[in-house]
This record gives C-alpha cells, structure tokens and sequence, in this order.
C-alpha cells in the first residue's frame, strides 16, 4: 500500500532543517523524510488530506488540519504546477523531482506558499 503524502511536503522535504512546531513534530518529520529518502523508488499516494507527516502536527486536531484552507491552497498550487492530481500514485524520487523542477526551480514556490509562517527558512536556502 503506497504512503500518502501532502502534495506541498514535496516542497517542505526539501528546505527541512529541523525546525518545526515541537520537538516531537520536528523529530517525526526527519524521520519520516530519512525513510522517504531510504527508498525513493517508493510509491507515494498525493492527498489533499492529512497525511503521514500531519500525524505529530500540533495542528491536526482528530485526523483534520485547522489551517486546512491554507494548506489545501498550497497543496493544489502544487498539482497544479506539476501537472499532478490530488489521489495519483507516483514514487518518492520522481515526485521530489518534478517538485523541484516545476516548483522550486522555476521560482513558483513563494507564489504558493509565501504566506508560510516557515517561509523564512525556504528563502534563504533559495538565495544560496
């Protein structure tokens, strides 16, 4: 059965440096981005539904996100950018990828979500 993986994590993975809500969110998500990147080849299931890193988000609240309005806003700016659907099974390497090069790359990721509170971190890793 394939993991699901909110589209917009693609874009979070990729700036990650340990800094999050908690201890307990922040010591999650690196594990779960380790074991994402211990077996690319793995298929992904997208959700614009919480996911296995919402499961230590202080902000999920019985399986449902409270920002859920913003975050399915980033989520869908990136299927949108990719070319992906919502529900599309797609393995870890080739999603990360095209969520480089269709996102990040192209300077598209502040357009999606500029209005994260961890944009700051995504920025300045942008500009070197």
């Amino acid at each position: 059965m394939d993991k699901c993986l909110r589209p917009h994590h693609g874009m979070c993975f990729q700036f990650y440096e340990g800094k999050g809500y908690s201890k307990d969110f922040t010591d999650h998500m690196g594990r779960v981005i380790k074991e994402m990147e211990n077996a690319p080849e793995q298929k992904i299931t997208l959700t614009v539904s919480t996911d296995l890193v919402c499961s230590n988000c202080p902000n999920n609240e019985e399986n449902k996100c409270n920002s859920f309005g913003q975050v399915k806003r980033y989520d869908e700016g990136v299927l949108q950018a990719c070319g992906l659907e919502d529900g599309e099974s797609i393995s870890y390497e080739n999603f990360i990828k095209v969520v480089k090069e269709k996102v990040i790359d192209t300077g598209v990721r502040k357009k999606i979500c500029g209005d994260c509170g961890w944009n700051y971190i995504c920025s300045k890793k942008e500009a070197n």
